[in-house]
């Protein structure tokens, strides 16, 4: 019989050159690059955002939204992926689709999506001024950016909710309730632990996004600042790259201690 094709390691080097130069180039340069840029302007500039009351507000600002948007995120995708998960009815996939429709919008078309609702030129102005109000507008605050935070992220809570509820053993439900336990006992001892992996794998891609949102934050964030546009204007009106590369940091160290905990408690996180 016919041995096998084994490469050689001067071939597998050679094959693995292209993905290491590229590697090297857009990814580990541009890390480490990012890393000592601010100290080129003192060791107190990784600190910044710890330390002047500008960049910390920014921060926890983010911190507070992404938050909120996290759980109200968890919440109702829950509420709507396991109602779809459970029942069967005409139009199912169809609404499916729509409801995750969301996914595929940027950020910069969320934002859009929510000036057309409550900007100065958008629905809820123009029904409050018909009714002799004024025109009232909430596109360009916080409330702006949680309901479009809310709107991009739902879609992936319902899809990630509606696969792990449709994955649960039914069996276990079906005993529970043979023991006696009623509808929220059920909910608290089958229902919590089956979707514990799928809440913690989403809310910390959820929290994430958020944390890290740009477009739909640079359309909206004209009277509630967050952390990314903080880094945009620190290098795009001050050049300042040290400062943003610190907060840039910053924003990464959090974010990233955010998945590796949902990877290290919660198993796999799809992003």
């Amino acid at each position: 019989m016919a041995s096998g094709f084994a490469p050689s390691r001067a071939l597998l080097l050679a094959c693995a050159a292209p993905a290491a130069a590229f590697f090297a180039a857009f990814w580990l340069l541009p890390v480490a690059q990012l890393l000592v840029l601010p100290a080129r302007s003192g060791w107190e500039t990784y600190f910044a955002v710890l330390t002047d009351a500008r960049y910390l507000r920014s921060l926890l600002q983010t911190l507070g939204l992404s938050l909120a948007v996290t759980l109200a995120t968890l919440a109702l995708g829950a509420l709507v992926g396991i109602t779809l998960a459970r029942q069967r009815f005409a139009g199912r996939r169809l609404l499916l689709s729509l409801l995750t429709l969301p996914l595929s919008f940027p950020g910069v078309i969320v934002g859009f999506f929510m000036i057309l609702l409550g900007g100065r030129q958008g629905v809820v102005a123009d029904l409050t001024d018909a009714l002799g109000l004024g025109r009232a507008t909430f596109a360009y605050g916080l409330a702006g950016l949680f309901l479009a935070y809310l709107y991009f992220s739902l879609p992936r809570a319902i899809a990630a909710y509606t696969a792990a509820a449709g994955a649960m053993d039914p069996q276990r439900e079906e005993a529970a309730r043979s023991l006696g336990a009623g509808r929220w006992r059920v909910a608290r001892d089958v229902w919590l632990p089956e979707l514990a992996p799928a809440t913690l794998a989403c809310g910390s891609v959820v929290f994430a996004t958020a944390m890290g949102a740009f477009g739909t934050a640079f359309t909206l964030s004209a009277k509630y600042e967050v952390l990314p546009i903080t880094i945009y204007n620190e290098f795009t009106n001050y050049a300042n790259f040290a400062l943003a590369a610190s907060l840039s940091i910053a924003l990464g160290l959090i974010t990233g201690l955010v998945l590796w905990g949902a990877r290290r408690w919660g198993g796999p996180v799809a992003l």
